[in-house]
Formats: structure tokens, sequence, C-alpha cells
């Protein structure tokens, strides 16, 4: 798992664990980023299954809870096939651009 920031992002890039070791990951390192918008990239994975993508729910509504981004980057994902709870979009830009929309949202009070 690589971590890296920019400014109020983290960005979590998945590198050797599976869905579910890296979302474990997450959880016992989530005070370090808990303040942060955050956008996990799991592009290095083959083949995804969109059952497995759910194990993130629980982590990623708790963060949107606290009023903080939390967006899963995946091409390999069948879209239609993902709870609408979770935010998954196919490229890290797209991941930016909803991660910068709903700071304004927030800072609009929406």
């Amino acid at each position: 798992m690589i971590i890296d920031k920019k400014g109020n992002i983290s960005i979590i890039t998945q590198e050797k664990f599976t869905i579910v070791e890296l979302v474990k990951k997450l959880e016992a390192l989530y005070p370090k980023f808990k303040n942060d918008n955050i956008i996990v990239i799991l592009t290095t994975l083959d083949i995804i299954d969109e059952r497995v993508v759910t194990e993130f729910l629980q982590i990623s509504n708790i963060h949107r809870n606290k009023k903080h981004s939390f967006v899963i980057v995946s091409d390999k994902v069948n879209l239609d096939k993902i709870t609408e709870d979770l935010i998954v979009v196919p490229t890290q830009q797209e991941a930016f651009d909803i991660v910068e929309m709903e700071e304004m949202e927030r800072d609009l009070g929406f």
C-alpha cells in the first residue's frame, strides 16, 4: 500500500494486498488520514469482483458521515453492479473532480 498526500487528499494505492487486506489496513491506519479526503486506487488489480468492492462500504460511510470524500478508482469494475453508497470512478482525474465537487457542495451547505 502506497500513501501519497496532495493538499487535503490522501491517495492510497493498492500494491500487493487483496482488497480485504487493504480494507483492514485502511481501518488500522484510519486515524492517520481521518481528516483528509480519501482516494483509493485499485487500477493495479487485474480483476475485481463487485461484491469484494463492497468491503469498503463501512469505512466509506464512516468517512463520508464526517463530511469528507471517499472515492475508489477502478476501471475493471462494472459500475452498474456497485451499490450507490460507494463512489467508484474509472480514472484518477475523475476522482479528483468528485472530491472538488463534493468540497464545493459542502462549502455551500448542501
